[in-house]
């Protein structure tokens, strides 16, 4: 999150560089400079005084798009004319749920979680927070600095369209940013904790959206540094937030988190297969890129397996050998589909493959956090 809380009477958005890269989320921020009293945005390379007013192409692929797609902000969505649909759009709901089971999971791994109206009250006001507010946050962030790209590859989008103003996404920006560290204080006041371990997380996560999407730093150009940041975004951040609210916040449980993470930027790098040449066009260095295909789908899988079975090597060796044979077998249906789909073709099978085998990675997850609660 970024530290805005200062400040946020005037603050300039900068896009220096317009290159863009595809749409992760993280946690889940804002280059800012406080010289003026009004929002404004600039594109440095475009004549964006004016904003974005790339036309939708004559034949716009989301015309005969899906609305549920369009309300899930995924590809083949509908072109929309009502603002709050196109401003959910945005948000990209589909990428909320990791967030949600994060929570699932700090909460369970806290110990300290009880059936009662107040705890599951806590739980949904964490998820809200995590979901909704800073994931949409980031993905709406995310779009706005790639608009310029996306007037060129998906000119029918909702900010290259025109279909949403500039400054009603700037303003969607701030409140659901601002959102999200309101809510953070309130579970901090809530969970009675004397330092606002929620809030710093919250802001700490936006700061790291921030700075994956925006430049000058744009870690996602940078295919170890930007699928690494989102790994710990998706698993890390709304695990310890869950955790904290419940329980306390641990060092050894932040270690275990960001070693989980690892598999997040596996996962992540399933996503950069089918942009290799846009990727390579414009000079960003995925691992695809960087190492080939090849090679990059066994780095893939080997940061997605070889990251279980270590959790699982830790809780044997903390005495808890049945959550480890349980991980152990939630990975094998995982290697399976690796060969069936993945690495036969990880751009054809990219989609059946994480239907079919993310499922187990995230009830290993699961299991990890229970283990930790006994």
């Amino acid at each position: 999150m970024a530290s805005v809380l200062n400040t946020v009477s005037s603050v300039r958005f900068s896009n220096p560089n317009p290159n863009r890269l595809r749409p992760h989320s993280v946690l889940a921020p804002v280059s800012v400079s406080f010289p003026r009293r009004r929002f404004t945005v600039r594109a440095a390379e475009t004549d964006t005084n004016e904003g974005v007013k790339s036309e939708a192409p004559d034949k716009a692929p989301a015309s005969g798009g899906s609305s549920f797609n369009q309300l899930l902000g995924i590809k083949g969505a509908s072109q929309e004319t009502n603002k709050w649909k196109i401003r959910l759009q945005l948000t990209k709901p589909v990428t909320w749920p990791p967030l949600v089971w994060g929570v699932i999971c700090g909460a369970a791994a806290s110990g300290n979680f009880h059936w009662t109206l107040e705890d599951i009250a806590k739980s949904i006001l964490c998820m809200a927070m995590s979901g909704p507010f800073l994931t949409g946050y980031t993905q709406t962030l995310n779009d706005w600095y790639d608009r310029d790209i996306d007037a060129i590859n998906e000119p029918y989008c909702p900010i290259p369209s025109g279909a949403i103003s500039e400054n009603e996404v700037i303003t969607q920006i701030w409140v659901l940013l601002l959102g999200g560290l309101v809510s953070a204080g309130i579970l901090d006041v809530w969970a009675g904790h004397d330092f606002p371990t929620i809030f710093y997380l919250a802001l700490g996560g936006s700061f790291v959206s921030y700075i994956y999407s925006a430049p000058p730093l744009k870690l996602k150009q940078n295919g170890w540094i930007g699928n690494f940041a989102l790994g710990a975004s998706y698993i890390g951040l709304p695990w310890w937030a869950g955790q904290a609210l419940f329980g306390t916040l641990t060092p050894d449980i932040v270690v275990l988190t960001l070693l989980y993470s690892i598999a997040g930027l596996g996962i992540a790098i399933v996503n950069d297969f089918k942009s290799v040449e846009g990727d390579r066009a414009l000079g960003l260095q995925s691992l695809p890129v960087a190492f080939g295909p090849e090679t990059a789908k066994w780095i893939c899988v080997g940061a997605i397996d070889i990251t279980q079975l270590s959790v699982a090597g830790y809780l044997l060796g903390a005495g808890k050998p049945y959550y480890a044979l349980a991980l152990v077998a939630l990975i094998a249906p995982q290697v399976f589909f690796q060969f069936k789909y993945f690495l036969k073709d990880p751009v054809k099978y990219d989609v059946k493959y994480q239907a079919s085998a993310q499922p187990f990675l995230v009830l290993g997850i699961l299991v990890t956090a229970l283990a930790t609660s006994h």
